[in-house]
């Protein structure tokens, strides 16, 4: 139990930063909810005008919003589980001791140090059915039979946006739970080898219990990151409905169709939407972590 005199020296040491949280995020906040109440168009050529819930009465009946969203949660689902069940393969592997292992570490980072516009071009390029390197080595070898147009054709496009981002981002994945096995004491996998436990055994008695904490911290950042996700998929495909996620169709009515009021809704649908996601973990595996 924290006494009076360090209670008011814990608030004095956050204040400095939730005033500046306050100040960045929070006044930008209100005002989208703000204008989310309007009719107006971003460049205030007409005098806004006040409609209460239309425009997320609207949202409810938008088929392009909905679109977005299935697309976003297609996304989210799939990238997410691929990157969390791949992280979790690299980080027991390169938890183990080996030669090279440091040289290992560091190379599996390597796609997480590129920018994502980066990386996103840089795959756009390869995965190009003309002169893209993926198709020329994938003829060449015997695994294509012809060139594929794996932008260009509706049912590929996504799933080539998604391998893009898991390369991506599964060594982040990695990095986490790695620092979570690195917390388990080695006695406990000494005395489970002296009880004749296996090592399948080991893993789910001992390993993914103490790492669920890190596993929950890596799945919530990783959830949080798709449900927002921008720059890959605009730098990829631009605006294509096939893939079109939440963020890209908010910037779509902000920006292209210049509707301040209803970009605004949407920009509160998508915290909504992530505020939901965010409770549901802490709900379900947060009370596994606390069991």
């Amino acid at each position: 139990m924290l006494t009076l005199r360090q209670t008011r020296l814990a608030w004095a040491l956050v204040l400095p930063t939730l005033l500046v949280v306050l100040l960045v995020a929070g006044y930008p906040l209100a005002q989208v909810f703000y204008w989310s109440f309007y009719k107006a168009d971003i460049a205030f050529v007409e005098k806004p005008e006040f409609i209460g819930f239309e425009n997320y009465l609207y949202l409810l009946q938008d088929p392009d919003f909905r679109l977005a969203f299935w697309n976003t949660l297609r996304f989210t689902v799939v990238s997410v589980s691929l990157e969390t069940f791949l992280g979790l393969a690299i980080a027991l592997v390169i938890n183990s001791r080996f030669r090279g292992r440091g040289l290992v570490r560091t190379a599996i980072l390597i796609p997480w140090a590129i920018p994502t516009v980066v990386s996103a071009q840089m795959w756009k390029w390869m995965l190009n059915d003309v002169y893209g390197v993926v198709n020329v080595l994938g003829v060449k070898l015997g695994l294509l039979s012809q060139k594929v147009a794996f932008l260009a054709k509706p049912e590929l496009i996504l799933p080539s946006i998604i391998a893009v981002d898991v390369w991506k981002t599964t060594p982040f994945m990695a990095l986490l739970l790695l620092a979570g096995l690195q917390l388990i004491p080695e006695e406990l996998y000494e005395a489970a080898s002296i009880d004749g436990a296996s090592r399948w055994q080991q893993f789910w008695t001992i390993t993914l219990p103490l790492l669920t904490p890190a596993l929950v911290v890596a799945l919530i950042f990783r959830t949080l990151d798709a449900l927002r996700v921008f720059d890959v998929i605009f730098v990829m495909a631009g605006v294509n409905p096939a893939t079109k996620s939440l963020a890209i169709y908010n910037r779509q009515v902000l920006i292209d169709f210049q509707d301040l009021g209803y970009g605004s809704a949407v920009s509160v649908a998508i915290l909504v939407i992530i505020f939901v996601f965010v409770l549901l973990y802490m709900r379900s595996v947060g009370r596994e972590v606390v069991r």
